[in-house]
């Protein structure tokens, strides 16, 4: 791409959030660029069955909701892009920079909705044969499909203790895979999953390995301190060790908290004031795809808010 081409509004991500964000935008006549990256969706492109998603009674596939967004997007005005943003120069709030891997873009304003990424156990083993069969990273997703069999939860801190609570509704039996000998949990949380009848804690328990045909039947764990392996069998394997916000390519412009997530001024504003942000990617306690999408109107609307008026 030889000349910079400039936008009114650029949408990064192409998730439940920029998507939103982006049909919104255009039906303000906005003509927003999403940017969607090599992967276009987000996390729902590895759900199968989503059934909490509003108006959809018989529950959708998670890519088929997404094209969908998308396709609604573009119908009203918005262009979808295939690419990454490599970095940003946002030193100019009037003309934002956007270098993709083939050219850069201007913008007068950027939503940032990049979102976050689960954190896998990275077993160098193809782990992505058993995402979204069996292997998933959202009880609140996910468990329901679960009922009547045994489960097991990844992780020792408050939330993996509070997926392993919330899986009690559905499965028989819930396992929480803790590496250590004691949890990162708060007290109350850890009281709370260690007096549960339906939940065994394996403490100093390593997944090492996973099994199944078409979808994940069992694990092998391997004792942090032994290193003795033993077998597992599961329906459902939840990783609750944390996400990763995208945002590295910001590379410190926009300001963001302990844990990478962006900081969120007022509303949907970041500390550039033609810079917004909705989904995952500053939302850390949630994380659901209703709200990423509720955050991308937000932010679509905060956005023309400040192209019209300033």
């Amino acid at each position: 791409m030889a000349d910079t081409v400039h936008t009114r509004l650029a949408i990064l991500g192409s998730g439940p959030s920029g998507l939103t964000a982006g049909i919104y935008a255009a039906r303000a006549e906005l003509a927003p660029i999403i940017f969607e990256g090599k992967a276009p969706g987000g996390q729902l492109m590895g759900t199968t069955d989503v059934e909490n998603f509003p108006g959809f009674p018989d529950g959708v596939m998670g890519p088929k909701l997404i094209m969908d967004m998308r396709t609604q997007a573009q119908k009203f005005g918005a262009t979808t892009v295939m690419k990454n943003i490599e970095s940003v120069d946002f030193s100019d709030p009037k003309l934002l920079k956007l270098q993709t891997e083939d050219g850069e873009y201007t913008a007068e304003a950027v939503i940032i909705a990049t979102g976050a990424t689960a954190r896998w156990l990275n077993l160098g083993q193809g782990e992505e044969k058993y995402w979204g069969k069996g292997y998933t990273a959202c009880a609140t997703c996910d468990g329901a499909f679960f009922r009547g069999q045994t489960v097991a939860v990844v992780g020792g801190g408050d939330s993996a203790c509070e997926e392993a609570h919330f899986l009690t509704r559905f499965a028989d039996k819930v396992y929480m895979v803790v590496r250590r000998d004691e949890m990162r949990a708060s007290k109350p949380m850890q009281k709370r999953v260690l007096e549960h009848d339906k939940i065994e804690v394996l403490w100093e328990q390593n997944v090492v390995e996973l099994h199944g045909e078409n979808k994940l039947e069992s694990v092998t764990l391997r004792h942090s301190t032994t290193a003795e392996e033993t077998p597992l069998e599961i329906a459902g394997l939840f990783m609750a060790i944390g996400h990763t916000p995208n945002t590295k390519f910001l590379d410190g412009v926009i300001n963001t908290d302990e844990r990478g997530y962006i900081d969120v001024t007022a509303h949907t504003h970041t500390n550039v004031p033609s810079v917004f942000v909705c989904g995952d990617v500053a939302d850390h306690r949630y994380q659901q795809a209703i709200t990423a999408a509720g955050m991308g109107c937000m932010a679509a609307m905060d956005a023309e808010h400040y192209l019209t008026q300033g």
